[in-house]
């Protein structure tokens, strides 16, 4: 039985929960050997539900899909941004994807529980896009919904490109922000790409803040004495902090809503005892290099990063973001003042992380796979019919302004607004007019 409840502004949630086949590529009569749980929140918001339940029960529907991979639906406490304005005409679906939130849980726990490494990759073939979009398909049955719109953040983005692909008749609209996917081509293309971008960024940021340059340096070359002296840094969790992991805090360079938030993190990096002692890094700074260097909160977005560009016929990824890092060496851990990465994943990010250190020969065996199963289907994109509207950001690090026009000009049907006011997060930066733009492109 589904549960409701109100939040503090009178949005109404209600809960669906539903079993789904783990492999829904197979035949019926094997669908029953594995099921797991899929979860997703529906809100209905205050001002629809003072139009009455007839109201409320003509409303479209608005399925969120949601960046990642690994990362759960929203949880607001009110609504707010491009939710509190599609709530005026939609009821909302957030969908906690496979694996996340309180869909069946996929982490070091279950994993390891399956057995062997073997055992972990058979099961971990089975959250992709591809998969992410049955799921969908079933959670749209179980609403009784013959069709819905879909809006799809970053890797929610990818996803959106799969639902064209596999199942574009019970769609009524597409809208992606940041996420238009390369849809052929090998993943060392997105990071090639990438790696420009972010040197970009680096470049634009430290202009920006050129004190921030000198104290990274700073403590970079703390780091370095302290590995030398046989003293290492330690993050809070005790693990060690390596120039590399401390690179990832180039994450916070990905978007308009946090990029200051990297100058309030440099500037109390260090601290000094009251004794005079020689200033060591603070556990402020510490705190949130870990906060950037932990999967804890989100463990699969590591392991599955680089799957999620695995398509048939390619080589494997095999660390793709680390291999392709040769080619960019002011990014070198070893350089003299080494550059901010962001959506690269390395081994050493994996093997160095408490939580995700355990599956790390899982994650190398998931890099070597060259059998992937399709995730697009660019006949069926070259013949959409399905109004799609694509919002993409000039400057985007993470997904590079190129790949995503070269993949717009593949899917028929879709309109693309390019705009250079956002980076990756416009989402949360502007919500409600990026959607109001792209309901307007995708009018029946």
């Amino acid at each position: 039985m589904n549960e409701t409840r109100l939040l503090l502004d009178g949005t109404r949630i209600i809960d669906h929960r539903l079993e789904v086949p783990l492999d829904g590529s197979a035949p019926a009569e094997r669908n029953g050997s594995e099921r797991i749980t899929v979860y997703a929140r529906e809100f209905i918001g205050a001002e629809a539900q003072a139009k009455g339940e007839l109201h409320v029960s003509a409303l479209p529907v608005l399925l969120f899909l949601q960046g990642g991979p690994g990362g759960k639906g929203n949880r607001p406490a009110r609504l707010s941004g491009w939710m509190a304005e599609a709530a005026k005409d939609f009821r909302i679906i957030m969908l906690d994807q496979r694996g996340t939130g309180l869909s069946s849980a996929l982490n070091r726990h279950s994993l390891t529980a399956r057995g062997a490494v073997a055992e972990q990759v058979a099961y971990l073939r089975h959250f992709r896009a591809d998969s992410i979009v049955k799921d969908a398909e079933a959670l749209r049955e179980h609403l009784g919904v013959n069709s819905w719109s879909v809006l799809g953040q970053s890797y929610g983005g990818f996803c959106a490109l799969s639902y064209l692909s596999f199942a574009p008749e019970h769609l009524d609209r597409v809208m992606i922000t940041g996420g238009l996917a390369p849809v052929t081509g090998h993943a060392d293309r997105v990071y090639q790409h990438t790696y420009r971008l972010m040197a970009a960024r680096n470049a634009e940021y430290f202009a920006r803040f050129p004190e921030d340059r000198q104290r990274l340096d700073e403590i970079i070359s703390y780091v370095r004495k302290q590995k030398s002296a046989g003293a290492p840094v330690r993050l809070l969790d005790g693990s060690e902090l390596t120039i590399p992991r401390l690179q990832m805090l180039g994450m916070l360079l990905g978007g308009n809503t946090r990029v200051d938030s990297l100058h309030y993190v440099l500037e109390e990096a260090f601290t000094t005892g009251a004794d005079g002692a020689q200033p060591t890094l603070s556990d402020t700074f510490l705190a949130s290099v870990g906060q950037q260097a932990s999967f804890a909160a989100s463990p699969m977005y590591a392991v599955l990063h680089e799957s999620i560009y695995g398509l048939p016929g390619e080589t494997p990824t095999n660390w793709s973001a680390e291999r392709v890092l040769e080619q960019f060496p002011a990014f070198a851990a070893d350089a003299e003042s080494p550059l901010l990465t962001g959506e690269m994943i390395f081994r050493e990010h994996v093997q160095q992380d408490p939580v995700l250190a355990p599956l790390y020969e899982t994650a190398n065996a998931l890099a070597q796979i060259s059998d992937w199963d399709p995730l697009y289907d660019l006949e069926q994109l070259g013949r959409n019919q399905v109004p799609a509207a694509a919002a993409v950001y000039t400057d985007d690090v993470y997904v590079a302004r190129e790949l995503s026009l070269e993949t717009a000009a593949r899917v028929a049907n879709l309109s693309v607004w390019e705009t250079d006011e956002f980076h990756h997060d416009g989402l949360n930066d502007d919500g409600p007019m990026i959607l109001r733009e792209l309901l307007h492109r995708t009018e029946h």
